[in-house]
Parts: C-alpha cells; sequence; structure tokens
C-alpha cells in the first residue's frame, strides 16, 4: 500500500499486476493511464499481465480507435486502449489512545466519458479537484464504435461475447477497481459508477449487465437517456453486412482480425447505412455499434422504461440541463411571430398550446426559451424517473442544471449539453479562457455546490450536502427535481409534465416510425 506520509511528488503504488508511479496534480496523486487489461480483436478483455519494477504513469494513455468527429490524431489511439486514471489524496491515519488504526476508505467514483458509443476520451474531464471532495475517482478508456460492439456472434461461440466487447472492459476496469483500490485510499464497497451523454447511457446499461452485479453500489445518469433500440437480430444483421462488404465469409470471419481499422471503420459506416441506417448525433435513439440485449452479458436494453430488477438496491441520480443539443439562440433577435412560424415545424396544431404551456412552466420565458429548451433527454428523464422512483428498494433523485454562461464577449451560452461537467467535476477554472471572467466568478459557487453534491451522493446515496434546500427522493406523485440555476438551488416538483408530454409526442415520431420499419 501506498505510505501516505511519503512527501514525494512521485507516489508510488503496488497494484496486482506490478507497482505505478504516479504525479501530483493540483495537490492530489494522479495515476494516468495505468492499463487494466489486453484485448484481442472482438474478444472479450483479459487481465492485464504483470510486469517488473515501476511503470511510470504519468501522462494519458491510448484512446480508443475511432472515427468520428471527436477523434484526435492517431498517434494518440490505440487498440491497446484499456487504460485507467486514479486520482486520490492522502488518507490521515486516526489514532485511538497510543495506537493508530487503518485510515478510513473513500468513495470510489467511476467516471465513464461520452461521445455515444463512437467516439470520446477520459482525457476529457480530469479528477483532480473532485477528488478533494473526499472521494477516490476513476476514469476510463475502452473499445468503442466497431471494434467495441461489432456482433459476429452467428459466425460461432468463439464471437459470442463480440457484440458487447465495449462493455465488458468497462466491466473489467470494475473488477480492476475491485481488485486494487483500496491501495489507493478507496473502498472496493462502495463505488458509483457516472457518465455524462454517451456516458450516462453506458451506467444505464451496466445496470443491465449481470456481469457487473456487485461491482458498483451507485450510478449517477446525466443526460443519458437516449434510447438504444438495438435488438439482437438486429445486431447481428449488421455483423453479417460488415463481413459482406469486406468480402469475408462467415467461415473465414477471423480474416477479419487484419482488416486495417480504417478500412473495418468505413465498411462498417457502408453496412450501416445499407440496412438500418446511419445515425445522426442529436437523434432521439442510438443503433447499430452499440450495446445489444444478448440475454448473458446485457438483458434489456435500458431506459425502456426502467431496469431490471437485480438493479433495484442501486441508488439512482438522473438529470438533464435545460438546452442540451437544442442550438441555442441568445443573442438573437427572435419574435413571437418567428418563433411560432419555427416551432409549427415541429410542434404542428400544438404550436400555441406549446407556447402557452410554456409560459405557464416558466413565466419569464423568452421566445429564445421556447426554441432551446432540450427537446431530447428530460422528456425520457420523466418516463424513467416514472417507472423507478419509489418503486425500487433505493432512492431516485432526479435533478436540472440551468446554469447560465456567458462566452469572453459576455455572449449567453446557455446551459448546453456537457457544461455541466466543469461544475461537477469543480473544473470550472480551467475554462477561463472560454467564459467570461465575471462568469467564472459568479459561477464559482455552483462548482463547489454541485461537486458537493455528487460527492456527497457517492458517501451514501443522498446527495444532499451544505447550502441547498432538502432533497427528496422522487416519485411519480411529486415530481422532485433539484435546479442547479438562477440565484440559488430551488426544488420543483412536477412543474413541466405537461409541456414535457407535448415534447414528447412531437420530438419522438422518428422513434415510432423506426420501430414500425423494424417491426415489417
Amino acid at each position: 500500500m501506498l505510505s501516505w506520509a511519503q512527501t514525494s511528488d512521485k507516489p508510488i503504488v503496488r497494484t496486482r499486476a506490478g507497482q505505478v508511479q504516479g504525479i501530483i496534480q493540483e495537490g492530489t496523486q494522479a495515476f494516468l493511464g495505468i492499463p487494466y487489461a489486453t484485448v484481442e480483436r472482438f474478444m472479450p478483455p483479459q487481465p492485464v499481465k504483470s510486469w517488473t519494477g515501476i511503470k511510470v504513469c504519468d501522462h494519458w494513455g491510448p484512446q480508443a480507435m475511432q472515427g468520428g468527429r471527436n477523434s484526435t490524431n492517431e498517434n494518440e489511439m490505440s487498440e491497446q486502449c484499456c487504460v485507467l486514471n486514479v486520482w486520490t489524496t492522502p488518507n490521515e491515519r486516526q489514532r485511538k489512545g497510543d495506537t493508530y488504526v487503518a485510515p478510513k476508505l473513500k468513495p470510489v467514483m467511476v467516471w465513464l466519458h461520452g461521445g455515444g458509443f463512437d467516439s470520446g476520451t477520459s482525457a476529457w474531464d480530469p479528477g483532480m479537484c473532485l477528488a478533494k471532495k473526499d472521494v477516490v475517482v476513476v476514469s476510463v478508456n475502452h473499445r468503442l464504435n466497431i471494434l467495441g460492439f461489432l456482433d459476429l456472434s452467428t459466425c460461432g461461440p468463439r464471437y459470442r461475447h463480440s457484440g458487447n466487447a465495449g462493455m465488458l472492459d468497462i466491466v473489467q476496469a470494475l473488477q480492476w477497481v475491485r481488485d486494487n483500490i483500496r491501495n489507493f485510499g478507496g473502498d472496493p464497497g462502495n463505488v458509483t459508477i457516472f457518465g455524462e451523454s454517451g456516458g450516462g447511457g453506458k451506467v444505464g446499461t451496466l445496470l443491465c449487465m449481470p456481469p457487473a452485479r456487485g461491482l458498483f453500489h451507485k450510478a449517477i445518469i446525466m443526460s443519458g437517456t437516449i434510447l438504444n433500440v438495438n435488438t439482437k437480430l438486429m445486431t447481428e444483421e449488421l455483423g453479417e453486412a460488415v463481413l459482406q462488404e469486406l468480402g469475408i465469409a462467415k467461415k473465414d470471419v477471423d480474416k477479419i482480425k487484419d482488416v486495417p481499422y480504417a478500412d473495418l471503420y468505413a465498411a462498417g459506416q457502408r453496412a450501416m447505412a445499407a440496412s438500418i441506417g446511419t445515425r445522426r448525433p442529436g437523434t432521439p435513439m442510438m443503433w447499430g455499434f452499440g450495446p445489444t440485449p444478448d440475454d448473458v452479458d446485457m438483458v434489456q436494453q435500458p431506459f425502456q422504461p426502467a431496469f431490471p430488477s437485480f438493479s433495484d438496491n442501486i441508488p439512482i441520480m438522473i438529470g438533464t440541463t435545460f438546452n442540451e443539443l437544442q442550438r441555442v439562440r441568445y443573442g438573437q433577435e427572435i419574435t413571437l411571430e418567428n418563433a411560432s412560424t419555427e416551432l409549427q415545424r415541429t410542434f404542428e396544431d400544438e404550436t400555441e398550446t406549446y407556447i402557452k404551456t410554456f409560459k405557464e412552466v416558466y413565466p419569464e420565458s423568452t421566445p429564445q426559451d421556447w426554441l432551446c429548451i432540450d427537446w431530447l433527454f428530460r422528456p425520457k428523464t420523466i418516463i424513467t424517473a416514472d417507472a423507478i422512483g419509489g418503486k425500487r428498494a433505493a432512492n431516485t433523485y432526479v435533478y436540472m442544471f440551468t446554469v447560465t454562461e456567458k462566452d469572453t464577449a459576455n455572449r449567453p451560452k446557455g446551459s448546453v449539453h456537457g457544461a455541466e461537467l466543469k461544475y461537477c467535476f469543480d473544473v470550472l477554472h480551467h475554462y477561463e479562457n472560454q467564459l467570461s471572467t465575471e462568469c467564472v466568478a459568479e459561477n464559482k459557487r455552483w462548482a463547489d455546490l454541485m461537486s458537493s453534491s455528487w460527492a456527497s451522493f457517492a458517501h451514501d446515496g443522498n446527495p444532499n450536502c451544505e447550502g441547498i434546500p432538502t432533497w427528496n427522493p422522487y416519485t411519480a406523485e411529486n415530481g422532485e427535481l433539484m435546479e442547479f440555476g438562477g440565484k440559488s438551488c430551488t426544488i420543483r416538483r412536477n412543474h413541466d409534465r405537461k409541456l414535457e408530454e407535448i415534447i414528447d409526442r412531437h420530438c419522438f415520431k422518428q422513434l415510432d416510425e423506426f420501430r414500425a420499419k423494424q417491426k415489417k
């Protein structure tokens, strides 16, 4: 175990595979790019092999191979991308009489990055400041897109896990946490998984995975209630279509392991476009190269509307931002007439009802608000929260993030998708080159408040902390929601249910059309 008395700026911890040497980041001990698994294409991950000596973990490890909009220089990518990062602070020994007792272990928060199962990296969201809230923070890289979720199970039992390989990587990372986090001061019996966007989808997916049972104890789902509509039949057909695109017979499936990644990714995009259609970011559902229920690794898709009963004892916090993926129009001149004309494209004959209901919910709202409010995550979050709140052994807590931001030119940016991350990670000061000085100064209190609430939830499944009003568990009847925004935190109860029902009716027509098409 790490000697917390050491003063070195290069802390060393022993893991089961070998010793790792970290660095000091903003007053915390950081271990970056620790390998937790080795992988073979389309196979389940294997525990990382042991090493001799001390492995220096002072920089980000490789991110997953990806060809999407968020990819970086390919030199930073690798198929051996199963690495994780740990941030921790010293646990002081407690004195009892004339002797010292072992330090109390801290809750562990395991972060899963966004990117819709297609792209992303744990390097987006460093955890050193959140770790100062008396928790140990872990973030994870794992296989994505076609390498993580190509279902080749029709080619034989050897490939039966290929369709969920990327999620099995995360399960392997949680097993690493179980086996090693005590040496970093963390409690393996008190693990919270949390993620935003696609990361929130990963949290929901883990709640549906028998192999993950017992490896985590609480869950936070942030802007992640997009519905995954993959079925086993869909992913099997997609897998076979990829082989056809590559000219590989099913009996020769092993040849796919030698296909260059760029060619493999391109073949996957062509196969998806030709069969089930290419998914566009910002649509209310996802399909293609993502998790698929197979009754073994994953028993159902999350958010449809609830989770399997074996996750009933997991406290859940779930929420959204006010604007999410809607194009923010603040600062533009938008009249009532302009807004009505634009809204009619979506809400048709219910446009006047939408505006009237919006004004009842948010009396001080503007035409910009009517166009910019989230039409994607909040409706399905209510449906999921209704399905689980007060109906499981564990509590459910719901929030909405409405903190407003201004850029360096003092122009309003709204509360967009992912904006809350800098607050719950308490890294607002890292964004001084993107936000106005006044915005950073005014919003600093929200960073402290939200990170404290998230850490409090990790401690005991209750997000209440100093500085917020009493936050009660959610039920469909009370509709209780904590709003982080405005002048202070506010409790709202079923305030927007009628508005969200209108949004759900009109904005999820694509989902209904897609499901009808699949039934034919």
